[in-house]
């Protein structure tokens, strides 16, 4: 835990890295923004009220859109803006957070979240 907690910088230069990127897809982008924006808007497909259960929605959501801006922006643009080694970027994997967070999540709201992920 306190690995990835030092690698925060890290990963918060890589992601705006690649939201200032012109090879990073504009759709990449404003799906990124519009996680961010949902985590902050009061109305959520689960409330935020509900203990634990009312993040992981937001939680979901944004691994969701980083996850596919990451695989879709392609190693070569992804190592030009990681400042760690190399090595580090290969456990760059939201995939595992992703499932984490979707596990909690009843299955009618997992089911939406996958259609609007790959939309």
């Amino acid at each position: 835990m306190i690995y990835y907690i030092k690698q925060l910088p890290q990963y918060m230069r890589l992601l705006g890295g690649l939201l200032g990127d012109r090879r990073v897809s504009m759709v990449d982008k404003l799906l990124v923004a519009g996680a961010l924006a949902y985590i902050v808007m009061p109305i959520d497909l689960i409330p935020d009220f509900i203990p634990f259960f009312g993040e992981i929605d937001d939680l979901f959501v944004l691994v969701l859109a980083l996850q596919r801006m990451i695989e879709n922006a392609g190693r070569t643009v992804l190592l030009d803006h990681w400042s760690g080694n190399p090595t580090d970027l290969a456990d760059l994997n939201l995939r595992g957070a992703l499932s984490a967070a979707a596990f909690f999540l009843p299955k009618r709201i997992r089911r939406r979240l996958r259609v609007i992920g790959r939309g």
